[in-house]
């Protein structure tokens, strides 16, 4: 946990389990529209904004922008490096590791020195980076690009990982609406998350002490 807070996903990692409601999601997905990037209700026109994230995550949205390259001449050099080991040879293998970080942090010893600390936090926060807040459609696969950003973990949390989710949420929102898209990735949690803290009359929500991050109500 020193290494995640160090890193800036200290809140987000306190997200244990969550249940998707599909249905209600499919609801906010036929409010959605690509042009202006808001949800349209009867009642008003809204969205979900960089403060919902801060909000519901926890997650840092100012400093640097999430970015940097996206392809690699050595990506297993580059997993050694940072994760202390590699899942296979082959470039495109990478590309979907999701698997392997799980079992990659529960191979975690008690006994492990720092490098081995430091190395499971970096597999952690790229599992939740693949599992929770950019999961694909499939929910398997996270992409190496975001490895050398957890290089540092002490520089890690200047970067607005918040902005980049609430970007890729867009991004997905957009497509979804395509009537031939059947499946939906990204931060659903968040949306969903979001929906019954802003809109409280789509939905009765029981009366809860504050929690930080609000996800976790």
């Amino acid at each position: 946990m020193p290494y995640l807070e160090l890193a800036g996903f200290g809140s987000v990692a306190l997200i244990w389990s969550f249940d998707l409601h599909f249905d209600f999601l499919s609801v906010l997905v036929e409010r959605w529209r690509p042009k202006t990037h808001t949800f349209h209700f009867p009642c008003r026109e809204c969205t979900v904004i960089l403060e919902d994230v801060a909000l519901q995550l926890g997650l840092p949205i100012d400093e640097s922008p999430v970015t940097g390259v996206s392809s690699f001449i050595d990506p297993a050099v580059l997993c050694y490096q940072l994760l202390g080991g590699s899942p296979g040879d082959g470039e495109s293998y990478f590309f979907g590791i999701k698997t392997w970080l799980k079992a990659k942090i529960g191979q975690l010893l008690a006994t492990a020195t720092e490098g081995e600390l430091m190395c499971a936090a970096r597999a952690y926060i790229m599992h939740i980076v693949g599992g929770v807040l950019m999961p694909d459609a499939n929910g398997d696969n996270v992409h190496l690009m975001y490895l050398p950003l957890l290089a540092d973990l002490s520089t890690a949390s200047s970067y607005r990982w918040g902005s980049a989710v609430l970007a890729a949420l867009y991004r997905e929102l957009c497509r979804a609406t395509n009537p031939d898209v059947v499946d939906m990735g990204r931060c659903l949690i968040l949306l969903q998350s979001w929906a019954l803290y802003r809109l409280p009359f789509l939905a009765s929500v029981s009366h809860q002490p504050y929690v930080y991050p609000l996800l976790n109500r």
